[in-house]
């Protein structure tokens, strides 16, 4: 049995438009699986991991956090790495990413996450104020002592006031005894003796010279 030519160049014809799909298959996924877009966003920084990107073009990223850039717009080739410290923040923050691959569209890559408050920055924060009450404790003590004082001068001078008093009824009796207010009474009984003698005597002597 004979196979004919048309149908083995047939045959052919088909095996190799095969090969030629496979391989443009392969072409057309190899760069897709290459293209590696891996980034991180904590509470504090945003981490970009760009690999097997194609070199033989420009690509670009560009990173912004509430609508301002953080990374404006930045060209690389095969592959960028950069990390990048975020604002402080006490609300969270919306990070967007956006690279443009330089060999299609279908390569970019924009993404959106969120950054969270940063826990550890409030614990640092709150031990201050512990140490705070124990430095205030000796502040009381001085406040506590200040009465004290101003106690011990009140009662000394409640005591130094009636001490203050008895010089003043003690310099009158001395002014009495110093005084010649009690000269004219002692004279006035000298004189009123005297008189009384003299006039016993007149009158003893007038009953002599009488019964003579």
């Amino acid at each position: 049995m004979t196979i004919p030519r048309r149908s083995w160049r047939a045959a052919g014809t088909l095996a190799a438009a095969a090969v030629v799909g496979l391989s443009g298959a392969v072409l057309t996924a190899g760069p897709a699986a290459a293209h590696t877009p891996t980034w991180d966003v904590t509470c504090d920084e945003v981490s970009l991991h760009l690999t097997q990107y194609n070199a033989g073009v420009t690509n670009e990223v560009t990173v912004t956090v509430d609508g301002k850039d953080l990374l404006p717009t930045e060209k690389f080739g095969k592959e960028f790495e950069k990390t990048l410290a975020l604002p402080k923040h006490d609300q969270p923050l919306t990070v967007h990413l956006v690279v443009k691959a330089g060999d299609g569209e279908r390569y970019s890559k924009e993404d959106t996450k969120t950054a969270l408050v940063c826990e550890q920055s409030t614990p640092p924060s709150t031990p201050p104020p512990t140490p705070t009450p124990s430095a205030s404790k000796p502040s009381e003590t001085p406040t506590t002592a200040s009465p004290s004082p101003t106690g011990t001068p009140s009662e000394s001078v409640s005591p130094s006031a009636p001490a203050a008093a008895t010089p003043s009824p003690s310099s009158p009796d001395l002014a009495e005894t110093g005084s010649s207010s009690a000269t004219p009474i002692i004279g006035g009984a000298a004189v009123a003796v005297l008189l009384a003698g003299g006039g016993i005597m007149w009158s003893v002597r007038k009953r002599r010279t009488a019964q003579h």
